[in-house]
């Protein structure tokens, strides 16, 4: 079915998404404008008319990805399981989503487009504030912390950081498996947490 035939501008901009979504796919932060609109079918105007501007389309097609892996992320944290347990798995679920999807990664923390772009950018930088707030709150609960606690706050942010940057080094290297880089993080990450709590338990 042609964009045009689609019945709705909510159709035919979910349409151009869909469109946005394969070129990010097979070139990652090289993804243009000129390459979605002719996997489109359509004009560079038409995608104007419907996003604004450049800035507004990569704010869009990010919002689409991150709002995706936030949600694998929050399943992960909620399953349950020892807290360990949880840990490994929460590494696991954003090690194998940035691995399923390299080039979308690329596109989110590499692309000079989206950082130029405010919009993007603003949807990229939403997102990590969003999962270092629920990873917060997930340390407070299983540490026996107050909610806001300083602790659990710099906690969440500074592994939110960390998993991004072995992220980011992974994808690039293609080396070692997936699963020895859960294990590694996961140790390191653990060896925290368990000294807290036998500290917490010991008072």
């Amino acid at each position: 079915m042609s964009l045009t035939a689609l019945p709705d501008r909510s159709a035919r901009r979910e349409a151009l998404l869909d469109a946005a979504d394969r070129i990010v796919q097979r070139y990652g932060p090289d993804a243009s404008m000129a390459a979605i609109a002719a996997e489109a079918g359509i004009s560079k105007p038409i995608l104007y008319r419907h996003f604004g501007d450049k800035g507004g389309l990569y704010a869009a097609v990010a919002t689409r990805h991150t709002d995706r892996l936030l949600a694998v992320l929050q399943d992960a944290l909620a399953t349950k399981g020892t807290p360990r347990e949880r840990v490994a798995r929460t590494v696991e679920a954003y090690l194998r989503t940035i691995e399923a999807e390299p080039q979308v990664y690329r596109f989110l923390v590499q692309s000079d487009e989206i950082a130029q772009a405010a919009a993007a950018a603003g949807q990229v930088q939403s997102f990590l504030a969003r999962l270092s707030e629920l990873l917060a709150t997930g340390i407070a609960a299983e540490l026996g912390m107050s909610r806001g606690s300083l602790r659990a706050e710099v906690w969440a942010r500074a592994i939110v950081g960390m998993v991004q940057r072995v992220g980011d080094w992974w994808i690039e290297t293609g080396t070692p498996r997936r699963a020895q880089v859960v294990a590694e993080l996961t140790d390191l990450l653990w060896g925290a947490y368990a000294d807290a709590a036998a500290r917490d338990a010991r008072h």
